[in-house]
């Protein structure tokens, strides 16, 4: 029996459903900065019990701008799911990043569907488990190291449990990497499970 068959009652209740409404957000916006008036970039997030307060969700470096509409995950395990490592946007498509963020989840902790979708790829990717998920408003969520019993083309429901976490993604936390892309591109995630805000630029000095 397939793990999506055997999601529990108690797993769907755990499962945070943080509703639709974010709006309009933009990850990655790329300010230019003057010398003699020069701007900070502050990153401003709405911080919670639930594992997203601090800075891990809003981007960092210089990604191209990308719109995320008004669609919001829930996250893909229980609580307090915190976020070990933030989403680190690349300023090229081939430059370093982090294109996703870490969230702690224990070895063999569900991994749970964010949203209503078919599975795109479920296999191993160098030498790790790799699960993804097309969704609406072309959104795709992928997971790794995460073991499944899915396969290309199997439909999954928002909270569905869709794999486990196995070890192997840090060798100092036990933890599920959550990557989101929207048309291609990588977006925050932590945007979509409504624990980010705009970044905003604010002068270093006093104004008039």
């Amino acid at each position: 029996m397939r793990l999506v068959d055997r999601a529990s009652s108690r797993h769907r209740a755990r499962a945070s459903s943080m509703g639709a409404g974010v709006g309009s957000l933009v990850v990655g916006w790329r300010p230019r900065l003057g010398g003699a008036s020069l701007l900070v970039l502050l990153v401003v997030m709405a911080g919670g019990a639930d594992g997203t307060a601090g800075a891990a969700g809003d981007p960092v470096g210089g990604a191209p701008v990308v719109t995320v509409g008004s669609v919001l995950w829930s996250w893909p395990v229980a609580p307090p799911h915190p976020v070990v490592r933030p989403f680190v946007a690349p300023e090229h498509a081939w430059s370093p990043g982090h294109r996703g963020i870490d969230i702690g989840a224990a070895v063999g902790e569900p991994v749970l569907a964010p949203d209503d979708g078919v599975v795109r790829f479920a296999g191993t990717v160098v030498d790790r488990p790799v699960l993804s998920i097309t969704h609406s408003d072309g959104l795709l969520s992928s997971f790794e190291p995460v073991t499944t019993e899915l396969t290309a083309g199997d439909a999954v429901t928002r909270g569905d449990v869709v794999g486990l976490v196995v070890a192997g993604h840090s060798p100092d936390v036990d933890a599920v990497h959550l990557g989101a892309r929207r048309d291609g591109e990588y977006v925050s995630p932590l945007l979509l499970l409504g624990g980010g805000r705009p970044s905003v630029l604010l002068p270093t000095r006093p104004v008039g």
